[in-house]
């Protein structure tokens, strides 16, 4: 099963106020992008985010889960929990690197 339509919408308006967001099919589901670096996969309308040790604090008490088959374990986010949800994604914004740039087949 894949990620709704309307799901990745609601995970994007959650953070609107935090800059450009965007998603991208990815994985057989999606990439959630703030500010052009990948945040948060959004697998069968469950959002994930990595394991980093700047998260640990904030969420010692959230579920883990592996995303995909093959992944490492992350932490599942309750995107329900707005505040919660933009928290995390301020604290991991800053250690998150743009993606490389593809280079052109020629």
């Amino acid at each position: 099963m894949t990620s709704t339509p309307d799901f990745i919408e609601y995970v994007c308006e959650q953070f609107a106020d935090l800059g450009r967001v965007r998603y991208r099919k990815m994985f057989g589901d999606y990439m959630i992008y703030v500010k052009d670096k990948p945040m948060l996969l959004v697998c069968d309308n469950t959002v994930y985010v990595k394991q980093l040790d700047c998260l640990a604090e904030e969420m010692k008490n959230a579920t883990v889960g592996i995303p995909y088959p093959g992944a490492k374990s992350h932490y599942i986010l309750d995107i329900d929990d707005a505040a919660l949800a933009r928290k995390v994604v301020r604290i991991i914004e800053p250690v998150t690197p743009l993606p490389r740039p593809r280079k052109k087949k020629s």
